[in-house]
């Protein structure tokens, strides 16, 4: 009896501390686990890291050079086509292109042309200032493409660099025989790190392209509606 016993305790403290091991491995791996900073994810990336790194420096850099670009556009004082009609109202021409180039934006540089094309045909005028106008347009929408195109190709580059990471597993697996989770998870979770950054980079690039074409349509708006303007006071006079 006393040595059943003592087989029955011996179990269980063995089953004890078998427990507290798996306990203190697991305890290992999630501090493991927390101690990998964001940098180590990024270095465990690979090589593709680097173009993806280059598509956002290239990514930000275009969004807030074309933000400034635009916003610089679009201040505009409300009074500005107010001084232009009554400049033009009293003839005093010289003195609205002097208005016009104290303002530098597009819509007082479309103005501007409109004023020194002053004794042409009206629809010369017009087609003067809408030349004008589409040169602006084109200018404001520098480089905003290139951000469609990165929001297009950041993902997929993220995705080949896990493709690829998942065929080194896979043939290394075929080549040394040595098959497991902790062989495949191992590596895979470090491949996914490209996959994670371009969907990352992808996303700024197409928020980005959306918003500024958002602020570009806007500012359009707005300068067509002086453009109109501008011809009904050249109409009235």
């Amino acid at each position: 009896m006393t040595s059943f016993l003592l087989q029955v305790t011996t179990a269980a403290t063995t089953a004890t501390d078998t427990a507290a091991v798996a306990a203190n491995q697991a305890a290992d791996a999630a501090a493991a686990a927390g101690d990998l900073s964001l940098i180590d994810l990024i270095l465990k990336g690979g090589w593709i890291m680097v173009p993806l790194f280059l598509l956002s420096f290239v990514s930000i850099y275009i969004i807030i050079e074309r933000y400034l670009t635009i916003r610089r556009a679009a201040v505009n004082p409300d009074s500005f086509m107010a001084g232009i009609r009554g400049l033009m109202v009293k003839g005093d021409l010289q003195g609205a292109k002097m208005l016009c180039a104290q303002n530098p934006s597009p819509l007082a540089r479309m103005v501007e042309k409109g004023i020194r094309r002053i004794g042409l045909p009206l629809k010369d005028i017009e087609s003067s200032v809408e030349n004008v106008g589409k040169i602006e347009i084109a200018r404001l929408e520098k480089n905003i493409s290139i951000l469609g195109i990165i929001a297009g190709i950041a993902p997929m580059l993220g995705f080949v660099g896990t493709i690829i990471g998942v065929i080194k597993i896979f043939y290394a697996i075929s080549t040394t025989g040595d098959f497991g989770i902790a062989q495949i998870s191992g590596g895979l979770y470090t491949k996914m790190v490209t996959s994670a950054a371009g969907l990352i980079v992808g996303i700024i690039a197409h928020v980005g392209y959306h918003w500024l074409s958002i602020m570009v349509e806007r500012l359009i708006f707005r300068m067509e509606n002086s453009a109109i303007e501008f011809m009904d006071i050249l109409q009235d006079n």
